[in-house]
């Protein structure tokens, strides 16, 4: 203690004055050295007083004499301390006697804190001994606790050895469990392949539903049968009826539909054997007769009738009969202004016959019906004769159909149809009918198991296309025009050795078709093919393998009057996916959300024309139809002269806007609703009608407006080229347009020209949800976090604030459990480029563009502007048609090569610099007496120089890749289509027209900036490696990510069977899964701030599995979860990598979600044996919604 040497001093100094004290009391005790005579005479004048005084204190003496005893006593013992102290403290003396003058004052005042001290230590020393006591007490505790203790440690020992025998039994368990779980591993194998195959049942059991649905017993009635029938119906400005019917009856209704409310209704019936269309919507009733044709023989007639507003138009044909072919149509129009028919899902139909309950029109005669009833469709869909709501009366079923009926066949896209016929080697002829909405599909497929000989007819974008192999080359034909619009066409295909013709027709105007033909390569001439190889029509069964030149393996759609050498088949006989009767159910609605749009073919505003649709929308302003034509000139609004159409929502009123293009000014029509606004989310009724130059426009039922177009208008049309609805792409009709805002909510049931529109067949879209009818995006659902296996909470540091691009956003998943609303931010996605365009979107991605070829023989100068991250790929070829002679231009490592021969070799011109780093760069390949060279940037390449006289090629540019059918020789490996951005291509200093390509597939808009990454747009996925990846014990996924989105597929690799691994957001949550087949185990990553994954910002992820461990790292932080079934170590698989989402027909065991991954990913890598294999999304077998090396953004 550092006062310790303060005391020692201070207590010196007390003993040191209490020895002076006492040799003052020796001495005083002691007293004078005086004479004894002396002293005796003086004590003798004293001893008569003190001799009384004796007296007095003799007896006080006697007392007080113990007491003297024993203070001389303790004075001998003082004296003996005092001269221990004076011997022990001789040399502190000593040291005293040396200290300087003036030490006494700090001697007095060191005593008096030694005083002072000695009260504080006394005061101490009492609290010592209460401790003291306080200690004794607790001693005694502490012998009971100890007590205590050896009796819980001998429990203990006994519990120890307890456990260690518990171990025991537990390790001999878990070697049972284990050796159960071998055994249980086959018996699960076997209950997935139960599953399996149980599932293949229920589809057996659902095809055999379908083929016995495809029976056409009829329903029949004999006066007293009545059916009533509540199909879900909506009100709406447009109807269309379809039934099959056989009758001998002059008088019957056939199909009644009256609205609950109100007088309206919609009614066929038969007055003297022929048809009568009858309607009132509102405001007075129509009756359109087909006075052609009496149908009371007994036979199978089809009756269609259809009403679009006002106007209802009726047919009539014998079905089977020999003038089936010749359509004929009558018109009529309603009075007033009402086009709405109001019904809802309570309002009953009656097919053949009327029930008395039921009040009907005036304007309808007849209530019975006798005869036979085949199909009825309502507004496209079955009502199903079978499925009656009602029934009064005596009612039986007859055959649906005449030998002599015109029979189609329906394939849903799942199988096919197989058939038998022995061809002739030499000639081949093909007929066929079909109707589909879809772009792609195979027809008919023929090949032999023991050559290389085929022949496919099939749907290629929407384009008829025959290929075959006589062996010594493929040769393709394929139609110019578009015929997949949901009516009949019919294909005839003739091949008289190597000569090939294919002709597609309008089946009811065989003068109107498409004639094309051409020579198979090499000298080959005969298909061979043996007698028991089958013809394979409308698919493929899934085991067959098929030629790499079939673009599909499935057909979605109608086919009749297929003939082979003249011989019909019965199409369902060997078949799956096969039903009689066509039924096509184009998509006639959509969801429009945030900058969404649809591009439909283009199409012509005749001088009597009618558009009409139905919208409902909350938000006050959008753009819902707009057409645009090709501009001839002017720079402004006013004086455009490019015609357009459009029509909108402004403020609540609707606004129509049309130009012819002639000069004059735009014209304008404006609709204001009497309850003040038309985004109130109810359904609304458009009408649009052209009468030459009278234009009107109609609302729901209110009163017409009318506007009048230029003198130029009497007798021209409006050729629209690009039709858009519910907005248009950035850029596009700005000049034009008024607004270009997209619309938000739902547009259905468009209608132009009496045609029903169909969105399926669209040319391209964006954030659009197609056969829905949504106000706002579909609610993520919740995800219930009891499903998932429960891990660690890693920790993880606060993010960074977000940059001035990302903004807040409304979250699109939520938690219960969070006590705060989590939000994600949107990203602002930069503009579009408005003369540039990115490839690379899909294998075969190209655009075909025309030159002459004279002007390339001799010299050129191709000029482009590219951007790009990627390393390789075709930016450019032109060829002959035996590519002899070529030019190309590539990217190969990140460098350009531009390659041409010249019939003699070819020469190669070589750039080292890389222009791969996402910047534009201006390309300029130059070809002039034999000598190319390439310039980047003004930076020129060596020249070269190549054999030969001149360039000889077709008129045709191949721009940013090859189609599929098309395989470029002679030069190398990057013949695929380039993932980058190209513009400004010109071809000796003038500009080629990029807006109106020859041919084009997958190319769509380019981003104003763009950073390192895949953009996935959220609407599909990645599909790599087809052969498939082997899992197996261990393997590392690395890739970086960015999203806005709290939920969504990032990779999954999945057997059919049980075995799979999977990597997901769920909720702001990284999930990984793997499953070896015992079970599946989830490590979940779970940032402490919820919105840390959709912040808009790059982060890395590594998920780990090693055989029973699995380890998930996110942003540097690790989660780590083992496998109790220590012995399942291995994920058995043989499939394809899906990246940000998947298909759905395919099964992902280890992804609890099916939504597709919204934002971008670069650097995908897989790891086993340390050996790492890179992925490259412009490479993948199968690209949809995916955008690879164009991350749409700036640099963060």
């Amino acid at each position: 203690h550092t006062n310790v040497k303060a005391l020692v001093e201070e207590a010196t100094a007390i003993a040191l004055d209490a020895r002076n004290k006492a040799d003052a009391a020796l001495k005083s005790a002691k007293g004078p050295q005086k004479p004894l005579d002396k002293v005796g005479k003086e004590s003798a004048v004293h001893s008569s007083k003190l001799l009384n005084d004796a007296n007095d204190l003799k007896k006080k003496t006697a007392g007080l004499v113990n007491q003297l005893s024993g203070l001389k006593d303790k004075v001998d013992q003082l004296q003996k301390s005092a001269h221990n102290v004076s011997r022990l403290l001789s040399e502190p003396m000593q040291l005293l006697a040396q200290l300087p003058n003036g030490t006494t004052d700090r001697i007095r005042e060191v005593k008096d804190r030694a005083i002072s001290a000695n009260l504080t230590a006394t005061a101490t020393l009492n609290e010592i001994q209460q401790f003291s006591q306080q200690l004794l007490t607790t001693s005694g505790i502490l012998m009971r606790v100890n007590k205590t203790v050896r009796e819980t440690n001998e429990l203990i020992n006994d519990s120890a050895r307890t456990a260690v025998s518990a171990g025991a039994k537990v390790q001999e368990v878990e070697i049972q469990a284990n050796y159960l779980l071998d055994r249980l591993k086959p018996l699960k194998m076997l209950e997935d392949n139960l599953s399996r195959n149980l599932s293949e049942i229920k589809e057996l059991i659902n095809q055999a539903r379908k083929q016995a649905a495809s029976i056409k017993v009829a329903v029949s009635a004999d006066r007293d049968c009545i059916r009533a029938y509540q199909p879900a119906l909506m009100s709406s400005n447009y109807n269309t009826l379809t039934l099959n019917v056989k009758t001998s009856e002059s008088e019957n209704l056939l199909f009644y539909l009256g609205s609950s409310s109100n007088s309206e209704f919609l009614a066929l019936e038969m007055r003297r054997g022929r048809v009568a269309f009858l309607w009132d919507v509102g405001s007075g009733t129509a009756r359109l007769e087909f006075p052609d044709l009496q149908i009371n023989t007994n036979k199978w007639y089809k009756i269609h009738a259809a009403r679009f507003g006002r106007m209802g138009t009726l047919s009539v044909q014998e079905i089977g009969s020999s003038t089936s072919d010749k359509q004929v149509i009558k018109k009529a129009t309603s009075p007033g202004i009402s086009t709405v028919l109001d019904v809802n899902n309570s309002t009953l139909v009656f097919v053949g016959g009327l029930s008395k309950k039921v009040k009907k029109a005036p304007a309808v005669r007849v209530t019975h019906f006798k005869g036979c009833m085949g199909e009825a469709f309502l507004d496209g869909k079955s009502i199903g004769l079978w499925n009656y709501r009602e029934r009064e009366g005596k009612c039986s079923g007859c055959f649906a159909r005449s030998q002599n009926e015109d029979i189609a066949f329906h394939f849903d896209g799942s199988g096919y149809s197989a058939v038998d016929k022995i061809l002739r080697s030499t000639s081949t002829q093909l007929v066929m009918h079909f109707s589909t909405f879809s772009p792609n599909g195979l027809l008919l497929y023929l090949t032999s198991n023991g050559t290389r000989d085929f022949l496919a007819v099939e749907m290629a974008d929407g384009k008829v296309r025959v290929t075959f192999d006589l062996g010594s080359g493929v040769l393709a034909l394929m139609s110019k025009k578009r015929y997949n619009n949901g009516t009949w066409f019919k294909i005839a295909f003739q091949r008289n050795r190597k000569l090939g013709v294919l002709a597609v027709m309008d089946p009811f105007n065989s003068t109107d078709r498409e004639t094309i033909q051409g020579e198979s390569p090499g000298t080959s001439s005969d298909l061979n093919r043996g007698p028991k190889d089958p013809i394979y029509i409308g698919g493929l069964p899934r085991s067959r393998s098929y030629r790499k030149e079939v673009l599909s393996k499935s057909f979605v759609g109608c086919l009749k009057k297929v003939e082979i050498y003249r011989s019909t088949f019965d199409l369902l006989r060997n078949s799956l996916g096969v039903k009689k009767g066509c039924l096509l159910e184009p998509i006639r609605s959509m969801s429009i959300f945030s900058d969404g749009y649809i591009q439909l073919r283009p199409k012509v505003l005749p001088l009597e024309a009618k558009l009409m649709a139905t919208f409902s929308t909350k938000n006050d302003t959008g753009l819902i139809v707009a057409g645009l034509g090709k501009s001839t000139g002017g720079r402004n609004r006013r004086q455009t002269k490019m015609p357009f159409l459009s029509i909108m929502i402004i403020d609540g009123r609707v606004e129509a806007h049309i130009n012819t293009g002639d000069g004059v000014n735009t014209r304008r029509m404006v609709a204001r609703s009497p309850s003040g606004t038309y985004s109130d989310g109810q359904e609304h009724s458009i009408i649009l009608t052209r009468n030459k130059r009278i234009m009107t426009l109609q609302i729901d039922e209110g009163s017409l407006l009318e506007m009048r177009l230029g003198s130029s208008a009497d007798s021209s049309s409006v050729n629209i080229t690009r039709l858009f609805v519910g907005g248009v792409p950035a850029g596009e009709g700005a000049i034009v347009l008024k607004i270009t805002r997209s619309f938000r909510g739902c547009i259905k049931n468009l209608v132009l020209n009496t045609e029903l529109l169909d969105f399926g067949g669209a040319l391209k879209y964006q954030n659009i949800d197609l056969d829905s009818c949504l106000l706002s995006p579909r609610p993520t659902p919740t995800q219930d976090d009891r499903s998932y296996k429960l891990t660690p909470q890693p920790t993880v540091k606060p993010i960074e604030a977000p940059e001035n691009s990302l903004s807040p956003s409304s979250p699109d998943h939520s938690s219960p459990s969070n006590k705060k609303t989590a939000q994600c931010v949107t990203e602002v996605l930069p503009g579009i480029i408005p003369e540039a365009y990115q490839f690379g979107l899909a294998q075969g991605s190209h655009m075909v563009l025309t030159l002459d070829e004279n002007t390339v023989r001799r010299k050129f100068s191709l000029q482009l502007n590219i951007r790009t991250y990627a390393s390789s790929g075709l930016l450019y070829y032109m060829a002959h048609q035996n590519q002899i002679d070529y030019a190309a231009l590539q990217l190969w490592m990140g460098r350009l090569h531009f390659l041409f021969n010249l019939g003699r070799g070819t020469a190669v011109a070589v750039l080292p610099n890389p222009i791969n780093d996402g910047q534009w760069h201006s390309v300029k390949t130059e070809y002039a007496k034999r000598r190319g060279l390439i310039t980047v940037d003004g930076k020129e390449s060596r020249s070269t120089l190549a054999d030969g006289d001149s360039l000889d090629v077709e008129g045709k540019l191949y721009l940013g890749g090859l189609p599929l059918d098309y395989k470029a020789r002679k030069i190398g490996n990057a013949t695929h289509s380039v993932p980058a951005c190209i513009g400004g291509v010109t071809l000796n200093s003038k500009p080629l027209d990029m807006e109106r390509p020859v041919s084009i597939l997958a190319v769509s808009r380019c981003y104003a900036a763009i950073q390192e990454g895949s953009f996935f747009d959220g609407t599909g996925f990645a599909a790599l490696v087809k052969e498939g990846y082997k899992v197996r014990a261990d393997v590392i996924v690395a890739f970086e990510f960015r999203s806005t989105s709290r939920n969504g597929v990032l990779l999954g690799i999945s057997s059919a069977k049980i075995d799979a691994i999977g990597l997901e957001i769920v909720d702001g949550k990284v999930l990984f899964h793997v499953n070896n087949g015992a079970g599946r185990i989830t490590a979940r990553y779970e940032p402490k701030d919820a919105n840390q994954l959709c912040n808009g910002k790059w982060h890395k992820l590594r998920a780990n599995k090693s055989k029973h461990r699995i380890a998930l790292t996110v942003d540097g932080v690790t989660v780590q979860v083992d496998n109790p079934h220590i012995h399942s170590t291995s994920a058995e698989t043989n499939d394809p990598i899906y990246v940000g989402g998947y298909p759905a027909n395919v099964k992902q065991n280890c992804l609890t979600l099916q939504k597709p991954f919204q934002g971008c990913m670069r650097n995908l890598k897989l790891i086993k044996n340390q050996q790492t294999e890179a992925f490259d999304f412009s490479r993948a077998f199968d690209l949809r919604g995916v955008f690879p090396h164009s991350c749409p953004g700036t640099k963060l």
